[in-house]
């Protein structure tokens, strides 16, 4: 089809005439709404922006002297980051006469390397900068970011009236006492 022909059905059918490939013999067009198009892509591209997760490095802070309790917490912290799809920085910071015994802070680092084991995959080793160890955590691939939900408990229903709960209760007392003295 002529150019001449191919804008004539394009004015007629108020559309735009799009050059789709132009290296082709011969050039390959299409009739269609230019504007609208553009608009669909944009579109298509905002959607696709919004579906991408950022991943955000989140930091926990860790001490030599670092506490059984204390360490509990901060590594289900880590977990969940770590669940969530997130990377974890942990970062164990030495001070004063502690960077004489940077062993035990090693110790502890590798501890939460042996711990998080499952959840995640190390990106980076543990290494020293200044009077801190890092160490960072990559979530482990093929598991796919988990969602909280929150779902509450139902109430237990009450079967009994409260008068006869407390009828029961006295009842259930004698009945053991007399099981004891059988015996």
């Amino acid at each position: 089809m002529s150019l001449a022909a191919a804008n004539k059905l394009a004015e007629e059918a108020e559309l735009d005439l799009v050059e789709i490939a132009p290296t082709a013999v011969p050039p390959v067009c299409r009739i269609m709404d230019y504007g609208k198009y553009k608009y669909r892509e944009a579109k298509k591209r905002h959607e696709a922006k919004l579906k991408q997760k950022q991943i955000v490095v989140k930091e926990v802070k860790f001490r030599p002297g670092t506490d059984e309790g204390d360490y509990r917490i901060k590594l289900r912290n880590l977990t969940r980051f770590l669940e969530e799809g997130d990377k974890a920085k942990v970062t164990l910071r030495y001070r004063g006469r502690e960077m004489a015994h940077q062993e035990l802070g090693v110790r502890l680092i590798e501890r939460v390397r042996g711990d998080l084991a499952p959840f995640s995959t190390v990106e980076q080793y543990p290494k020293m900068e200044g009077r801190q160890l890092i160490m960072v955590l990559a979530p482990k691939k093929g598991k796919k970011p988990v969602t909280r939900t929150v779902v509450k408990a139902a109430a237990p229903k009450k079967s009994k009236s409260a008068a006869s709960a407390k009828e029961a209760a006295p009842k259930a007392v004698a009945e053991a006492a007399a099981g004891i003295e059988k015996k």
